[in-house]
């Protein structure tokens, strides 16, 4: 089983996406901070916490030896303190896998030699372990860009193409 660290921006679209459930029966170990959890709205609180409850999602509540040890990380000036979190936390497990929609927080992950993966990654893994079916994944790919504009630019359609033609044909 494979160990990932999640942050608030993947969570949202996985929920929004209808994708959440889906998510947590892959074969990852995830984790979180709970700094992450407080960027979201009550009711997405409860899905992630319901989520906890059964063993499915690890909630992290960093300390202020934590804190310390996350100053003496040059992280760049855009990344919130709910995403270095997020980056700390991956490192302090190991080395572990780190799922961003957030460009910053993937390529800082690179920058810090940590594994990461986005939303397409996971779209991807749930079509391939069959936990989403082909008319569904179909709809999620036609939601993203009306969920986020993030989902709107050049390089996003073009992700999105490529799996509507891979389902297609």
């Amino acid at each position: 089983m494979r160990v990932a660290v999640t942050d608030a921006c993947i969570f949202i679209d996985l929920i929004e996406l209808d994708m959440i459930t889906s998510f947590f029966q892959l074969d990852l170990e995830l984790h979180t901070t709970v700094a992450v959890i407080n960027e979201l709205y009550p009711e997405q609180q409860q899905i992630l916490e319901a989520c906890e409850s059964v063993g499915k999602l690890h909630i992290h509540n960093l300390h202020e030896d934590d804190f310390q040890e996350m100053g003496k990380i040059a992280f760049p000036r855009g990344l919130s303190q709910e995403d270095r979190s997020v980056l700390y936390l991956a490192q302090k497990l190991g080395g572990v896998m780190v799922i961003s929609s957030d460009k910053l927080v993937r390529d800082f992950a690179g920058k810090l030699n940590l594994p990461y993966h986005g939303i397409f990654w996971i779209w991807d893994q749930l079509v391939t372990a069959g936990l989403i079916p082909k008319p569904e994944a179909l709809d999620i790919l036609q939601m993203m860009p009306k969920i986020n504009s993030m989902y709107q630019g050049t390089l996003m359609k073009k992700e999105i193409e490529k799996r509507v033609k891979s389902l297609n044909s």
